[in-house]
């Protein structure tokens, strides 16, 4: 078996590269404009998604138009664990894939009218697929997720299979685990399934 550190999807509609895998990919980004009041996902992609590929914190993927090439979306990935309580002094962890940033460029989604639900097909045709190849290879019970706090945006994400924890499991990961960045974010999950 041959293991390379680039990695090209191409499906015909879409092609997925690693963000540092061409100088071509690194200027793409600044054609990107989030939309939903997600500025802060245009900006870690322009201004640290590069830096934290270097230093292998995550990885993160653009998603190309296969004919025009343009940045259609982005997401990136990194392993973490969750920690759940199981009593009031005892938890345990759970290994997760966390899906830190994923957004649809909106100068692509303005001028491709005709494509609907970019964002649920690149979860479900890429994100989920590498996402269950990653679990198979170093092992990983969920996916996991810190959603901006729009109950429109709760609710997409339900309609992708994630969910939330209770209210006291909330709690108890926020107090451990939350990123300050994702400081007002809802954690959520859904188990990872390799059949």
């Amino acid at each position: 078996m041959i293991l390379s550190d680039q990695l090209i999807i191409d499906n015909g509609d879409f092609v997925v590269e690693h963000l540092d895998d061409s100088s071509e990919n690194r200027h793409l980004v600044d054609s990107f404009v989030s939309g939903n009041n997600a500025q802060g996902l245009e900006l870690y992609l322009k201004n640290f998604a590069l830096d934290d590929e270097i230093s292998n914190e995550s990885r993160t993927y653009l998603v190309k138009d296969s004919l025009s090439k343009a940045l259609a979306c982005y997401f990136s990935l990194r392993t973490c664990l969750v920690p759940i309580a199981l009593t009031k002094s005892l938890f345990t962890t759970v290994a997760a894939i966390e899906l830190a940033n994923f957004a649809v460029n909106e100068n692509y989604r303005k001028k491709q009218r005709a494509i609907k639900k970019i964002g649920a097909y690149v979860f479900l045709v890429f994100i989920l697929p590498i996402v269950k190849h990653i679990a198979k290879l170093v092992g990983a019970r969920w996916l996991c997720i810190y959603a901006l706090p729009d109950e429109k945006l709760i609710r997409y994400y339900e309609s992708l299979g994630f969910t939330r924890l209770s209210k006291e499991q909330e709690e108890f990961v926020y107090s451990h685990v939350k990123p300050k960045y994702d400081k007002s974010c809802i954690f959520m999950y859904q188990p990872i399934t390799l059949k």
